[in-house]
């Protein structure tokens, strides 16, 4: 039986070697994983929104250009390398209709977000399912680096 880390909102873990890094209620949020291969660290990062404007910046992880910073920061601590470091992501859907515009479709800014702070940031994107209208479950082996997403009235999706 392999350990199980669930992931909360604005939340991120890690394993190493072996684990399996699990988030749900991926509506507009989006998870984050992380993988560097040589040394198996896999970290997973749950994101709410796509830029930290909050004053003291006391929750990193609810963002995706602070959680992604700090997330790869840590694993860098752990021994990884920026340039083995891959990413997958999962998310982004458009939950609701709105009048918004733009503004809003939180799902779809903050999947342009995500791209440009990994473009930024020099990681990889391997694989992604994002957009859409539905939510999502996601789950990440650390020793393996597989992702998969599964989402109600839809296949199960490898990542």
């Amino acid at each position: 039986m392999k350990d199980k880390l669930v992931v909360g909102i604005a939340d991120m873990k890690m394993a190493q070697h072996s684990g399996e890094l699990i988030t749900y209620a991926l509506g507009s949020c989006i998870g984050i994983c992380l993988y560097d291969p040589a040394i198996k660290l896999a970290a997973l990062v749950h994101i709410m929104l796509p830029i930290n404007m909050e004053t003291g910046r006391s929750s990193p992880m609810k963002y995706a250009d602070t959680g992604i910073r700090e997330t790869v920061r840590r694993m860098e601590q752990l021994g990884a390398r920026r340039n083995r470091i891959v990413a997958k992501i999962a998310g982004g859907a458009k939950m609701f209709e709105t009048s918004g515009g733009a503004l809003g479709n939180i799902g779809q800014r903050n999947i342009e977000s995500v791209h440009m702070v990994l473009r930024r940031e020099m990681i990889r994107l391997a694989k992604e399912d994002v957009g859409g209208k539905a939510a999502r479950t996601l789950s990440f082996d650390a020793a393996t680096g597989m992702g998969l997403v599964r989402s109600y009235g839809s296949p199960e999706r490898i990542l």
